[in-house]
Order: structure tokens, then C-alpha cells, then sequence
């Protein structure tokens, strides 16, 4: 007997085998549900509707230190990005580093967001800690987003609503906020409005210097499972992990196919080379590889008072996913 499960993921090159069929996942009759992370998150920490999902690591870890967390992940790690793209400034206001966002007033969409947590966490390796900003929060694009999940942040956070009715896209072209950070570029960006641009100007030289000296890939959303579920199937976040990782093994085969690529884009072969100078397997699922880089997030999650105590890499992952059989 199989067990009927539904599955919220993104729309991924390492996620598409399972969808279209070539990967199964063992003892499992999936209805895959393929949604952006913002309606994934929210349908998971505000209604668990699903029986498997993506899932934000920082709202994860919050969950943790809260009682009855709906969720126990498995070391699939379905989004991953360097940070040093994700803050944009104004061009006019004598921003040329780190340093210079002191006292600034920086926009952001949620404050608990896991790609917000590795900025502020790259800006305090650069010596800015999150109490040296003014932080205002609203909707990119539609006035009023809230957060997912109830925070209690530090006194010292200076968080500020975004004005009714204000998005935080028209606040930075009118110049209202000194700049932004978030997963998605801000739209007038993308527009090319002239006074916005990204504080580090060549992210990718940024990011690959950061690897260097910290060795770190940023996680960004981690794979969980109905703790219930996993508790009355204990085979099943193995299962789970077992197709995953045979899905995204069959998309970095794809990608290294270049006799006609498989992305929309340009110099493939040259990412590709880049990446492996950067690590052999640099977008690596299980947890052993990754140890420190969970253990870095940990840390500045508490740091930043997201969790309330430091949460241990080994309460992350249900068990059964932390060592594999071997020949």
C-alpha cells in the first residue's frame, strides 16, 4: 500500500524528474503542487496544508523553538544563492559599502525572510550589526504583507511600518528609503530607474571572494515532511531524501550536457567551471557537507534574535536522514 501524499515544491531543474515521472519516490503516490515560495511558505506556517513542503529554513527555525512545529525536515536543500545581489541603494546618498548603512533606513518585505538573515549575517562579518539600521517593512509590490510568523525581536531592532498604503517598491524610486534587500530585485531596478543600484556593484566577484574565506554556499529553503507523518512512517523522510537527490542528479547531468544547453542562457560552460573550482559538489544535499554552513545560519539566527535559544544542527533533520547505507 502506498502512501497518497501531496507535494509543494518549486518549478526547479532539480525538482522536474519527479514531476514528470522519472524519479518515484518509493511507498509514495505524490500529487506535486508547484508553487512560488511565497505561496508555499505561507500555506505551511499559516495552514500546513501539505503533507510535504519547501520550506523557508529561517521560518523553520523559528518553528523549532515553538511548541507543536508542524514540520521536521530532510537535508534537501532546494534553493540555494549567494546574497551579495540582494542589496539594492540609492545611488544618491553616498552608499559605497557596508559601512555606509549605518543609520540608514533599509526596506524589507519580512524580517525573519532566510535570505534577509544571510545578508544581515554577511553585513556583520563586515562589522554592520542589524541595531545599526533602521529597518522598514511592507509589501514590494502590494501595500500591507505581513510576516508569515509572529516574531519577538529584540528591543534594539528599530522596525518600522511602511506608511499605509506605500510599497516599498515606490518608496525606494521616490527615494523615501535609503535602500532595500530581499530575494527579489525591487521592480524599479529592474526597470533601470538611474538612482538604483546594487550596493555591491559586481555581486558575483563579492560572493566568490566570501566562498573563499568562509567556505559557505547560503542555504535558502530546506524539504519538510508532516512530523506526524514521519513519526507513523519512519521510512519515509529516507524515501524522501533517496528521490531528491536522484532528481537533482539527473539535472546536473543535464546541465552539463552543452552540446545544446538546456538553460536559456549564455557561457554555461563557464559557470560550470567556476562552480567546481568553488567545490567539487558545491550544490550538495545531506548533512555532513553542509554542518557548517547550518551551523553559521544558527548562529546568526539567534544573534539576530530569530530563535531564542541556539538551536544545534542535529535537531534539524529527522534522523533517519543523517547517515545513509553503503556498499
Amino acid at each position: 500500500m502506498t502512501l497518497s501524499l501531496s507535494v509543494a515544491m518549486g518549478d526547479y531543474d532539480r525538482t522536474r524528474a519527479l514531476f514528470d515521472g522519472r524519479v518515484q519516490i518509493d511507498g509514495v503516490s505524490p500529487v506535486y503542487l508547484l508553487q512560488s515560495p511565497e505561496e508555499m511558505f505561507f500555506n505551511a506556517f499559516r495552514h500546513r496544508t501539505c503533507d510535504v513542503t519547501e520550506l523557508s529554513l529561517s521560518s523553520y527555525c523559528v518553528s523549532l523553538t515553538r511548541e507543536d512545529p508542524p514540520y521536521i525536515a530532510v537535508p534537501v536543500f532546494l534553493s540555494r544563492a549567494f546574497r551579495h545581489s540582494s542589496v539594492y541603494v540609492r545611488a544618491d546618498r553616498g552608499i559605497e559599502g557596508p559601512a555606509d548603512l549605518i543609520g540608514r533606513r533599509i526596506g524589507l518585505a519580512e524580517y525573519q525572510l532566510t535570505a534577509n538573515v544571510w545578508v544581515r549575517a554577511i553585513l556583520q562579518d563586515a562589522g554592520v550589526s542589524p541595531d545599526q539600521i533602521h529597518w522598514v517593512r511592507g509589501g514590494m509590490d502590494t501595500p500591507g504583507r505581513p510576516e508569515k510568523i509572529r516574531l519577538e525581536l529584540p528591543p534594539n531592532v528599530r522596525i518600522t511600518p511602511a506608511p499605509e498604503g506605500a510599497t516599498l517598491n515606490r518608496m525606494l524610486a521616490a527615494g523615501d528609503i535609503d535602500g532595500f534587500i530581499g530575494p527579489r530585485w525591487p521592480r524599479c531596478y529592474h526597470e533601470g530607474h538611474p538612482q538604483v543600484r546594487r550596493l555591491w556593484q559586481d555581486g558575483f566577484r563579492a560572493a566568490r571572494d566570501w566562498h573563499a574565506g568562509t567556505g559557505h554556499f547560503p542555504i535558502m529553503h530546506v524539504l519538510g515532511v508532516r512530523r506526524s507523518l514521519a513519526e507513523q512512517n519512519p521510512w519515509l523522510p529516507g524515501a524522501l531524501f533517496k528521490a531528491f537527490s536522484q532528481s537533482k542528479v539527473l539535472a546536473q547531468a543535464a546541465l552539463a550536457d552543452t552540446s545544446a544547453t538546456k538553460v536559456t542562457m549564455p557561457f554555461v560552460e563557464d559557470v560550470l567551471a567556476i562552480s567546481a573550482q568553488m567545490a567539487p559538489d558545491l550544490w550538495s544535499y545531506g548533512l555532513e557537507a553542509n554542518r557548517a554552513t547550518l551551523d553559521y545560519f544558527l548562529h546568526h539566527h539567534h544573534a539576530q534574535g530569530l530563535s531564542p535559544r541556539r538551536l544545534a544542527v542535529d535537531e534539524l533533520f529527522h534522523p533517519t536522514t543523517a547517515e545513509s547505507w553503503s556498499l
